[in-house]
């Protein structure tokens, strides 16, 4: 892996209130816009009434899901998937006492209390193990693309970083990985170089293709594990960096 060079408005006292009465991130939206088009289609004196009529509707699309962290998780790509008002922040504050310190690490099989706007969160996080319905446009499309599993062993991994290369625009195929990683680490998620020259220096080269720190930061692919062990970040942000220094993980056949 590489060797230690490496870089890469104003609201009115009415809306507050409604703010207030509000559950989670969902009542910042919805009242607003009911405030909003009250005045601009009916007299004045209607717009309590349909503002006070907005409330209950706000409070009713939040909703309070279960999750479970699954492999290459983070906590902005939940709070992406779920549209969690606050980003990951948020969701990190909702649950310091199950994530710990450091919101980085959160590992397979953690449950995390997700609070969302999105109406059908709470019917997709219950099914998503179970067979999808037949796709009937975009987000059901993506519903199951997200519901796809894999094997946890290194042709699993491989397949997976293989989809999300895919998905971030990142060249390369089975064997390039394949090859480059037997060569590295053995195929060994846990490998760790302790006696090189980067490891001299503090950076030791770490996991399936073998990536130093400063490197898998630089290259760390979103949506994907913080943790340089975990299998498909590492492998992910290896082949994001070969592929800016060398066009493609495909073109490495040595030390790189």
């Amino acid at each position: 892996m590489p060797r230690g060079k490496h870089r890469r408005p104003r609201s009115s006292q009415l809306t507050r209130r409604v703010v207030a009465a509000g559950t989670g991130g969902a009542a910042l939206t919805l009242p607003l816009l009911g405030a909003t088009q009250a005045s601009a289609a009916q007299p004045a004196q209607s717009a309590p009434t349909t503002v006070a009529q907005s409330v209950p509707q706000a409070a009713k699309t939040a909703k309070s899901v279960t999750y479970t962290v699954t492999k290459g998780d983070s906590l902005a790509r939940i709070a992406d998937k779920f549209d969690v008002s606050g980003g990951w922040k948020q969701l990190y504050k909702d649950n310091r006492a199950a994530v710990g310190d450091d919101p980085k690490l959160i590992h397979p099989g953690l449950k995390l209390k997700v609070k969302t706007a999105k109406a059908d969160a709470a019917k997709k996080t219950a099914t998503k193990s179970s067979a999808p319905a037949k796709p009937a446009g975009g987000v059901a499309q993506a519903t199951q693309a997200s519901a796809k599993t894999y094997a946890n062993n290194l042709d699993g991994w491989i397949r997976e970083a293989l989809d999300v290369m895919a998905q971030k625009g990142i060249p390369g195929s089975y064997d390039g990985i394949y090859r480059n990683i037997m060569r590295e680490s053995s195929g060994n998620p846990l490998a760790i170089n302790n006696w090189d020259s980067n490891a001299a220096q503090g950076t030791p080269s770490k996991g399936l293709l073998q990536v130093i720190d400063p490197t898998f930061a630089a290259y760390h692919v979103p949506g994907t594990s913080f943790d340089p062990y975990d299998p498909v970040a590492n492998i992910t942000a290896a082949c994001n960096y070969a592929a800016a220094r060398y066009g493609s993980i495909d073109n490495v056949n040595g030390p790189y």
